[in-house]
């Protein structure tokens, strides 16, 4: 894998709510129409229009994503996709890699250079924050090998404990590179 990708992504601590990136991506459930954790954060922030913009699109099945405009976000685009409840399963990882690889092809396709990601499935969905990190860092690595309009991507982690398991495995995947 060309070196240059992984210059281009970063794991930080912090409130996804407050980029100034030109995409935020939402770990909704398939309903799009708000929740707990960083979907309902996201949808306080944005105000009631991102309700209505996601009625209107009336939902997204599990690993597939949507996008709507920021509305009162910093960031222009909320990128929505729903990743799978981890029942341990082969298919949980499949579903987790469609939500990253959708995730990027929705922010090419309209322009986006910058765009944050929160850790998807990891609170309520309970998947493991170690391999969800993997499937999350190698998923977008792969993407942005093809995709060089896609200038940064951070992953926003919630918690220290997070932050280090992503820091860690970035500092590792670097050297192999």
């Amino acid at each position: 894998m060309n070196p240059d990708v992984w210059t281009r992504i970063e794991a930080r601590q912090g409130d996804i709510t407050t980029l100034a990136v030109d995409a935020v991506v939402n770990a909704a459930n398939q309903s799009l129409l708000g929740g707990g954790g960083v979907d309902g954060a996201i949808h306080r922030a944005a105000g009631p229009e991102l309700l209505e913009a996601c009625r209107r699109i009336g939902g997204c099945p599990t690993g597939e994503a949507r996008i709507t405009p920021g509305f009162r976000l910093p960031a222009r685009w909320v990128i929505h996709t729903v990743g799978p409840v981890y029942r341990g399963s082969p298919r949980d990882a499949e579903l987790l890699a469609s939500c990253y690889r959708n995730s990027l092809a929705l922010a090419a396709a309209h322009g986006v250079r910058t765009i944050a990601f929160p850790a998807i499935s990891c609170g309520a969905y309970g998947y493991p924050i170690a391999e969800a990190a993997r499937i999350a860092v190698e998923t977008t690595a792969a993407e942005l090998a093809s995709r060089p309009g896609i200038e940064r991507v951070l992953f926003v982690l919630f918690s220290a404990g997070d932050l280090e398991v992503y820091r860690r495995l970035l500092a590792e995947t670097r050297r192999g590179a």
